[in-house]
């Protein structure tokens, strides 16, 4: 699903900070957002395979992420990393954001540049918090695009759940389930607040995208105006079966878990409706309702 700013839904290019006067830049810059656990990693290995895009490459950062290669925004791990970025609202960056100037671009190209290549017309940038940064990058950068991969909330808590068990034993960081639950609803609150001003983002389910990945990449080359096709191998089929048996399996109250998918039904099923989910059922999932007004 592509959407655009109406006219007059987002600041003329004249308005918005500049880089300093230099070479004519042809260059076009794509952002990759989505929470965690939300399938943005392989989209946008599939999209650098491209002969056209270009992504970071060599960084020695986790997953090759822009956010923690720039010294102009604060990381998702400052507002509580996965799992919790989206409920700090100083996550949310816009084009009134206090941290835009007009050197802004300049500093983003120069902490990224060098692990492009930049003989390719497409540079793509994928950081999760890209999801609730779209207005802030598109003001940097005018004219750039934003493609945000979106997955089940119920699935996105339960394999985040799982993830930071792995990567941590300590207590103070993990998260109840309902909590990432409820991070999932804010972030995606947020991107469908600020989808009116964004004249150039692409919106998808990540169970849209391991199902059919032929024609959703397919939409993205057309959403790009790409020459040539995304190669589609690299997209596994999904792997989400664990996490639906886990959440059936707290159908029972007397299962670790029961409460909490009580407790998510009851607050969260209503809100998950209206971006197309179902908190029952796992596998539905209708990108129409992605964007649409709450």
């Amino acid at each position: 699903m592509s959407a655009g700013a109406p006219s007059g839904g987002a600041p003329s290019a004249e308005a918005l900070p500049q880089p300093p006067a230099g070479e004519p830049d042809h260059h076009e810059l794509v952002f990759i957002g989505g929470l965690h656990r939300s399938g943005t990693t392989p989209l946008a290995r599939s999209l650098a395979r491209h002969p056209e895009i270009a992504g970071l490459e060599g960084t020695g950062v986790p997953e090759d992420e822009g956010q923690h290669l720039q010294p102009v925004y604060p990381k998702a791990k400052v507002y509580g990393g996965s799992g919790r970025f989206a409920r700090d609202p100083r996550s949310h960056l816009t084009e009134h954001s206090p941290l835009l100037a007009p050197d802004t671009a300049h500093r983003l190209r120069s902490a990224w540049d060098p692990y492009w290549d930049t003989s390719r017309r497409v540079l793509l940038e994928k950081s999760p918090p890209n999801l609730v940064m779209g207005r802030f990058l598109q003001a940097a950068f005018p004219g750039s695009a934003l493609i945000v991969v979106v997955r089940h909330p119920v699935v996105v808590a339960l394999s985040n759940k799982k993830w930071r068990s792995l990567l941590s034993r300590d207590l103070t960081r993990q998260t109840t389930l309902s909590t990432l639950v409820d991070n999932w609803v804010r972030a995606h609150e947020t991107l469908r607040a600020d989808a009116p001003h964004l004249r150039r983002l692409h919106v998808l389910c990540y169970e849209d995208l391991v199902r059919e990945p032929e024609r959703e990449l397919e939409r993205i080359q057309r959403f790009l105006g790409l020459a040539e096709p995304i190669p589609a191998d690299g997209i596994r089929p999904d792997r989400s079966s664990r996490y639906e048996q886990a959440w059936r399996d707290y159908e029972n109250p007397l299962r670790p878990g029961g409460v909490q998918r009580r407790l998510i039904s009851r607050r969260y099923g209503g809100q998950i409706a209206r971006f197309g989910y179902d908190v029952d059922d796992l596998e539905v999932c209708d990108a129409s309702q992605l964007l649409a007004p709450a």
